[in-house]
């Protein structure tokens, strides 16, 4: 700390930086100063009046959420005075504030129940008529009680500053005032319900979560969101083996707070009707259901003779599997069935990123690095409706630190809102090199790129990084919860795990479709055949593993239901490489791991791919895997572990016209998002990519 202020607080001595604010450098000396309208991050209100401290040498009390330090200032937080401020502040917020904290769902969690239980009168003098205004719903996942509103506006705030809608504002003056939404009796948002969780009181409620349940009733389970590829933390709410709610308001994980509509309300798929409990067979035409074992053992014997006649295998891999998972998976495929037809959705050219990079240091950026780097470049990407984290990132960099933003991409976007220039074109290449001149001026840039940039034109975008003379840092778009790991892992027909050639070089999942030679094509947690499309080769054993009976598992031989992220162990690697660890939150009825029925299959089929555990896994792809050989204590306490598969080059490409990003939106998802009625129950808006 350069040049520190020394002050005084309750009798001990303090340090803090310049311009640092009293609540804040009390925080940091662990002396908590209570406040209401304070929230780190954000603008200053200093409307609760809640934080009023006594200052010596002040005329009278201070509000320590917008006085910085100075040297020698000597501040009492318990003076008699604050107290007796803090106690009056208190009651007028009570004088409308309805008595209703056993029913409210703030109830245990509310900030305002904290302080009338640490400063509030043991009576009222108010005996008036409470001011009463009718509860209102503004969408089906956000309700207003206006009487318990204490008009702190955190929520506004979180709203225009953070997710940069501004959905909400006031209306109406003093006793009356009230939040509004922007249209006036609905929202039209993101609907991510960040106004609820960064609510002190019980004015703004989940749709989802009301009346369901109280904190400490239930298991909180902190996991990795399984839906886009930004690797949020979800803190899930778990009661009698039923997901509630999720959340983080833990702050953990890379996201800390943040969450959008998907990660805070989206994970009711997993108790949707149409989900797979036990596995089918095909028979005389129909799919019927049967036990595991028989199940298990009909794959295992057509699998073994299909082998045993040389006929080619297909393996389509998932997304959403967890590294464990993928890896078992190509390791099984390869070693285990003899083949090298191993494929997965793709929606970023990591390998070609990785490939042009190669001898360079600290070239991929993470998600911090959006925070704290001086220019940002968003090319082909909507980013706050694809990668919403990452978005928020930038729109707090720009708040805190004066971020220089810039986008290339073929329409409006929010970032455009904060953007130093926004180029709208589909000549992506053209766009970034005009800006040239704009983007050498800063001290360091991070460039985010979606599957618009691929194949050569990587090389190319890393060939005008370096010509920049500033130091650049990397991020390749990917669409789900593990596109990244996926690719890591080696579900690739090229590249095996770390990126490095294959032994034989496989066929890519269009041309086991289009393939008449096909003997047997295994498909987890994907959906190559979705419209209605056939594999050329009618002859073909398919068997799938999914959640759901997809268009591809509609055309099965076999077919096993599968677990979902949220119920089960693992790690997932998110679009930045940082590598986290799943956590199991409760259990499925009929549904297994996919490992676990890699496992089964193996062991029937008399093969030896190892252990299918996910300790014994992980453990071989961090002594395998490029990258991976990350410290495990931070994987078990929470914590990201960055992956570095850089500095060296990717002899074999994938063929880049295989990169498709599906487009999601943020109240899209793939499979997950159709099986969510909460995703399908709300208003989308803007209601497509690149509309502002």
């Amino acid at each position: 700390m350069s040049n520190p202020v020394n002050l005084t607080i309750d009798g001990k001595a303090v340090q803090a930086a310049p311009g640092t604010l009293l609540i804040d450098a009390a925080k940091q000396s662990g002396i908590l100063i209570p406040a209401f309208c304070y929230y780190e991050g954000y603008s200053l209100q200093a409307a609760c009046r809640m934080c009023l401290v006594e200052v010596e040498k002040f005329p009278k009390l201070q509000a320590a959420c917008t006085l910085p330090v100075a040297e020698g200032m000597v501040v009492r937080t318990e003076a008699a005075s604050a107290v007796q401020a803090r106690k009056t502040t208190l009651e007028f917020l009570l004088t409308n504030h309805p008595l209703d904290c056993p029913v409210c769902d703030k109830g245990g969690e509310c900030e305002l129940q904290d302080m009338v239980f640490r400063y509030g009168a043991g009576e009222s003098r108010f005996t008036e008529v409470k001011h009463h205004v009718d509860e209102k719903q503004w969408s089906p996942v956000v309700y207003y009680d206006a009487p318990r509103c204490i008009l702190c506006y955190r929520c506004v705030r979180v709203c225009d500053e953070g997710m940069g809608v501004t959905a909400l504002g006031i209306t109406h003056r003093g006793a009356y005032s009230e939040i509004t939404p922007n249209k006036g009796d609905h929202l039209n948002c993101d609907q991510c319900g960040a106004c609820i969780d960064i609510c002190p009181v019980g004015a703004l409620t989940s749709g989802i979560y009301r009346y369901q349940t109280r904190p400490w009733e239930m298991e909180h389970v902190g996991t990795i969101c399984t839906h886009c590829s930004d690797g949020c933390k979800t803190t899930l709410g778990v009661r009698n083996n039923e997901i509630v709610r999720g959340n983080n308001r833990d702050s953990t994980g890379i996201n800390g707070e943040f969450l959008c509509i998907k990660g805070r309300y989206a994970f009711d798929f997993i108790k949707h009707e149409d989900r797979l409990q036990s596995p089918m067979v095909r028979r005389n035409g129909k799919l019927e259901e049967v036990s595991w074992a028989e199940a298990v053992k009909a794959v295992a014997a057509r699998f073994a003779e299909i082998k045993a006649a040389g006929g080619a295998i297909g393996v389509a891999g998932s997304v959403h599997s967890t590294n464990e998972e993928s890896y078992f998976l190509q390791k099984f495929a390869r070693q285990g069935l003899g083949t090298p037809h191993i494929d997965h959705a793709r929606s970023g050219d990591v390998p070609a990123l990785i490939h042009a990079l190669a001898g360079k240091t600290d070239a991929l950026a993470t998600a911090d690095s959006l925070y704290h780097a001086k220019a940002v470049l968003v090319v082909d990407a909507d980013l706050s409706q694809q990668h919403p984290f990452l978005a928020f990132q930038v729109r707090a960099n720009v708040r805190h630190h004066q971020a220089a933003v810039y986008t290339v991409t073929r329409g409006p976007v929010r970032e455009e809102q904060t953007a130093a220039k926004a180029v709208h074109t589909a000549d992506y290449l053209a766009g970034v090199r005009g800006l040239g001149e704009d983007l050498k001026k800063h001290a360091d840039l991070v460039i985010v790129f979606g599957d618009g940039i691929k194949g050569a034109a990587v090389g190319e975008l890393v060939a005008f990084g370096d010509s920049l003379g500033i130091p650049v840092r990397y991020v390749c778009l990917v669409d789900y919860s593990n596109s990244r790991g996926a690719m890591d892992m080696g579900l690739l027909p090229e590249l095996g795990p770390g990126y490095h050639p294959a032994a034989v070089r496989g066929m890519s999942l269009p041309q086991m479709a289009a393939s008449q030679d096909l003997a047997a094509l295994w498909v987890v947690g994907a959906d190559p055949l979705a419209g209605g499309k056939r594999l050329a080769s009618g002859k073909a054993f398919v068997v799938v593993q999914d959640l759901f009976l997809t268009d591809t598992a509609k055309q099965a031989d076999v077919v096993l239901p599968s677990a979902s992220a949220y119920e089960k162990s693992g790690t997932v690697t998110n679009v930045t490489g940082q590598i986290q660890r799943l956590k199991k939150g409760l259990n499925i009825m009929g549904a297994k791991p996919d490992l676990e029925i890699f496992g089964l299959i193996a062991r029937a089929m008399g093969v030896d791919a190892g252990r299918a555990q996910n300790e014994a896994v992980f453990e071989e792809i961090r002594k395998s895997v490029r990258g991976y050989n990350v410290p495990l204590p931070v994987l078990a306490t929470g914590g990201a572990a960055q992956a570095q598969p850089v500095n060296g080059r990717v002899d074999v490409l994938p063929d880049p016209e295989l990169v498709r990003s599906a487009g999601d939106t943020l109240f899209t998802s793939g499979s997950l998002g159709r099986y969510s009625k909460i995703l399908g129950s709300v208003m989308e808006a803007p209601g497509a990519l690149y509309k502002g």
